[in-house]
């Protein structure tokens, strides 16, 4: 399984070596940087789990770099801070930081932060490779489909289709909206093979459950429907 990797943002050279240290100790893979410019390009990275973070920076400070990295990225961000004030927490939560320590702090605690808090992303980042509508199950990571925990057997073609329809559960879809999302931009064919498609995933669903997922809107669509 490969390695979480931490980003330290700390000016103070000293600290940032000693945090360096206790995480690789941990087992952590670690970068760091001693300015805002270079921790906001670096914390934008894919391969960064999480960044640690201190308020006091050159260049940029920590405050804008977390309103920056939250622009664009949901990646959990602990900030530390000299800093003891109720308001520079308050700012720092607000922008959307995960969690705060103040200096000086225990390595300790800050360790444990960070084993919670990437235990509960990744426990996140799991339930999000399943869509659910009813007691439909769609594995994404397996590709496999599921209802009433019975396997059902589909194409790739279904398998994309049945996908978009869930994640639009109980939103009425176009068949040109369904053409251009599953079938691709360049697709030159008539829609009624949506409508094909459509017929080959109610056999395969809402005949052989005797179920009622996908129902047709005259002159619109279709939508699938939470039961």
């Amino acid at each position: 399984m490969e390695k979480d990797k931490i980003l330290i943002v700390e000016d103070a050279i000293k600290l940032a070596r000693f945090l360096e240290l206790e995480l690789m100790h941990e087992g952590y893979n670690v970068a760091k940087t001693h300015d805002g410019r270079e921790g906001l390009r670096m914390a934008l990275q894919p391969d960064i789990s999480l960044v640690v973070l201190d308020i006091m920076l050159p260049v940029i400070n920590g405050m804008e770099v977390c309103r920056r990295i939250r622009q664009t990225s949901d990646k959990p961000i602990i900030m530390l801070t000299a800093k003891d004030d109720t308001t520079a927490k308050v700012m720092g939560l607000d922008l959307g930081a995960d969690d705060y320590l103040t200096k000086p702090f225990a390595i300790e605690e800050l360790l444990a932060r960070i084993r919670s808090i990437l235990k509960r992303r990744n426990r996140s980042a799991a339930r999000s490779r399943l869509l659910n509508a009813g007691e439909l199950v769609i594995d994404l990571e397996k590709y496999q489909v599921s209802y009433r925990q019975q396997p059902v057997e589909l194409t790739k073609r279904e398998f994309d289709l049945l996908k978009y329809l869930v994640e639009n559960r109980n939103i009425v879809i176009t068949r040109d909206e369904i053409l251009r999302e599953v079938w691709g931009f360049d697709y030159a064919g008539d829609t009624n093979v949506v409508d094909v498609y459509i017929r080959y995933l109610r056999s395969k669903i809402d005949q052989r459950f005797n179920a009622s997922l996908i129902r047709t809107v005259r002159g619109v669509g279709y939508i699938l429907e939470d039961e």
